[in-house]
C-alpha cells in the first residue's frame, strides 16, 4: 500500500530530476567544446606550433604578479590564442589575450571603477 504522501513526493522528485536534466544539457555541450579545444591545443603543441602552456603561465604570473584562475585555448582566424584570467595581488581580475606562438600579450582587460585600464604593473 502506498501512503498519501509518497505520491506527491515521487512527483516532486521526478519533476526535479527532469528540470535538472534540462538545465544540464548546455553544460554537457560545453564539455564537448572543452574537449575539442584540449585536442586542438594538444595537436598544436605536438607539432611545435605553440609554446607550452606552463612557459606562458610562468611569464604571465611573473610579469603581471597574480594567480591564474582560468585558461582557454582557441584558434581565431588561424592564430592560436591563450585567454587567461588572472587574479592580481590587489584583488582585481585581469583578462589577457596571449599569442600562443610567441607568448606576446595582445590584449589586456581590467575593470577599474567602470573603466578598462592597463593591468600591467608600473615599473
Amino acid at each position: 500500500m502506498v501512503s498519501c504522501t509518497a505520491l506527491p513526493l515521487r512527483r516532486l522528485i521526478l519533476s526535479g530530476l527532469a528540470l535538472f536534466l534540462l538545465g544540464a544539457s548546455p553544460l554537457l555541450r560545453a564539455d564537448d567544446h572543452d574537449h575539442d579545444a584540449h585536442e586542438l591545443a594538444r595537436r598544436a603543441l605536438e607539432q611545435g606550433r605553440v609554446l607550452p602552456l606552463r612557459a606562458v603561465l610562468d611569464k604571465i604570473e611573473r610579469d603581471y604578479q597574480g594567480q591564474v584562475l582560468k585558461v582557454e585555448f582557441e584558434q581565431d582566424d588561424g592564430r592560436y590564442l591563450y585567454k587567461i584570467r588572472l587574479l592580481q595581488s590587489d584583488g582585481r581580475m585581469v583578462k589577457l589575450k596571449v599569442d600562443a606562438v610567441d607568448g606576446k600579450v595582445l590584449e589586456i582587460q581590467r575593470k577599474d571603477h567602470g573603466k578598462d585600464r592597463d593591468a600591467h604593473p608600473r615599473r
